[in-house]
């Protein structure tokens, strides 16, 4: 399998079209075309199924794709040894983190870690968690710190902490005037509310999307935000409701007087805060050490 023509199919399948990845690799779309026709016919068959908008794999073509993967991951990692072995201390790791995460931890992790590695630098991929989860399976992460449940066979998940998802909501809402706070209720009984969501791509908007299909509910948006920060205060500003995790609302206990909070029924996969590798990864020195520090931040200070 020839390296660069892995990372084109790859690239074609990551942007959804042959025109769009030619863009992100900077050449032109035909030489990119006759590329991936090469791969074609070195492989005796069609890789993409052309007539799909975005472009899909054919079933050789996930073959395929499953092959690049673990050889790019071969490569990866050989690399990986290399640069230890002749620069220990120095290196790159790059993290995915949900932007509230990184600042709950990223403040304590890194000076502890710049102390032992002052020469490894961190680059960091700020998004939901469904999204980092993808990106790590992909490839493009070494390591990834998100809320979830473990789903994927081919990654490690070392348990930071436990986490509740809670309806948080303004003293003013229908909800709050009828039932009291800290009482477990179906979601059902805001089904009326006006919804401040987290945007797709979030592990608590796919968790609330399934909520909603399961209860047949079909909520009124008023407003999506990649920030629980700017939720929980929209929520009290516009008297609507918000899922969260619980541990976001402990974080800003000046909010206390202006809401209810109430756990939610119904949740069939409990989240918890992870941090993820993939297991066919090599990791070098500094990488677990990143991890072991990660594990070893007090509970109260995530809180």
């Amino acid at each position: 399998m020839n390296i660069k023509h892995a990372q084109y199919v790859l690239a074609v399948l990551k942007e959804g079209s042959i025109t769009a990845a030619a863009k992100k690799l900077y050449i032109s779309q035909p030489s990119l075309s006759q590329m991936i026709k090469l791969v074609e016919n070195n492989l005796g068959a069609p890789v993409f199924d052309r007539s799909a908008n975005p472009i899909a794999l054919t079933y050789a073509g996930q073959k395929y794709v499953e092959a690049a993967r673990q050889v790019l991951a071969i490569e990866q990692n050989l690399a990986r040894e290399i640069e230890e072995i002749n620069h220990e201390e120095n290196g790159n790791i790059r993290l995915g983190i949900p932007v509230q995460r990184a600042m709950q931890v990223l403040p304590f992790v890194l000076p502890r870690f710049r102390k032992m590695f002052p020469g490894v630098s961190l680059e960091l991929s700020e998004h939901g968690s469904a999204t980092i989860e993808t990106m790590l399976l992909e490839g493009s992460l070494d390591l990834a710190c998100l809320t979830t449940y473990p789903k994927h066979e081919e990654l490690h998940y070392m348990l930071i902490e436990d986490e509740e998802l809670v309806l948080f909501t303004s003293k003013n809402t229908a909800i709050a005037k009828r039932i009291p706070s800290g009482s477990e209720i179906s979601i059902t009984e805001a089904k009326e509310e006006s919804f401040i969501c987290s945007k797709p791509g979030h592990s608590v908007r796919t968790t609330q999307d399934r909520l909603f299909v399961m209860y047949d509910i079909q909520p009124h948006i008023l407003l999506e935000t990649t920030s629980i920060e700017v939720g929980k205060r929209v929520a009290i500003a516009c008297d609507a409701v918000f899922i969260c995790p619980i541990n976001y609302i402990e974080m800003s206990p000046e909010l206390y007087p202006y809401c209810n909070i109430y756990p939610i029924k119904g949740i069939e996969n409990r989240r918890s805060f992870y941090v993820c590798s993939r297991k066919d990864f090599y990791l070098t020195k500094y990488m677990n050490a990143f991890i072991q520090i990660l594990m070893e931040i007090d509970k109260p200070v995530l809180h």
